[in-house]
């Protein structure tokens, strides 16, 4: 499986030639998730789910289909009948020939006076790659690759490493580090790499590794 990092929190599989990307937002490159098989969004955030662009792509390729939770499948529905699909925790779906499971129900909190909002994680391939949107959701299976969200309003870096150390994978990428800047990465690094138990990797946005 080909493994593409895209802006902030999007990324990209591939495999047997065909693509599937997970929550290209407003932060990620505007053709994020042009010519994608499949769609999958976490949840109704602008950095995860940019409706303008997704229909754009939607309306060029009329065999895209999206998968997400329902506060963003309502938005799109009655647009492309047929083709958004609602999932919830525990809900299992097969996208572009990628299995995925869906773990998760809410939103990491940003504050106690903000309600807290859906959010659901995707388990691809039977554990092959995790990516929790944004939340510190653990799969009940071993996850391979962890997409790690190390950089947002609403966690700190004891958090994040404590989650690497809860999911234990093998592996664990960057994601949600838009915010981050290249003078904080080398702390980030060193303190997730050491402190964390996996291996520790970032990725470029726009550069690729297999999984």
């Amino acid at each position: 499986m080909k493994l593409t990092k895209k802006s902030h929190a999007c990324i990209r599989l591939e495999k047997d030639g065909r693509a599937l990307v997970i929550d290209p937002g407003v932060f990620s490159e505007e053709d994020a998730a042009v010519g994608a098989d499949a769609i999958l969004i976490t949840h109704e955030h602008p950095d995860h789910f940019d409706e303008e662009r997704l229909r754009v792509v939607l309306e060029a390729g009329p065999a895209t289909e999206v998968w997400t939770l329902k506060s963003v499948a309502d938005r799109l529905t009655a647009a492309f009948p047929g083709r958004v699909h609602t999932v919830g925790h525990g809900d299992t779906f097969t996208a572009a020939g990628f299995d995925v499971q869906v773990h998760g129900e809410l939103h990491a909190e940003i504050h106690p006076d903000i309600p807290r909002i859906t959010n659901v994680g995707y388990l691809v391939d039977g554990g092959r790659v995790f990516h929790p949107g944004d939340a510190l959701t653990v799969p009940d299976r071993p996850v391979e690759t962890l997409m790690l969200p190390v950089m947002a309003p609403w966690n700190k870096i004891a958090e994040v490493i404590e989650y690497v150390r809860e999911v234990k994978p093998q592996r664990a990428y960057d994601i949600h580090d838009a915010l981050l800047t290249d003078l904080a990465r080398p702390i980030y690094d060193h303190q997730i790499g050491a402190l964390g138990g996996a291996e520790h990797l970032r990725l470029a946005p726009g550069t690729s590794a297999e999984v």
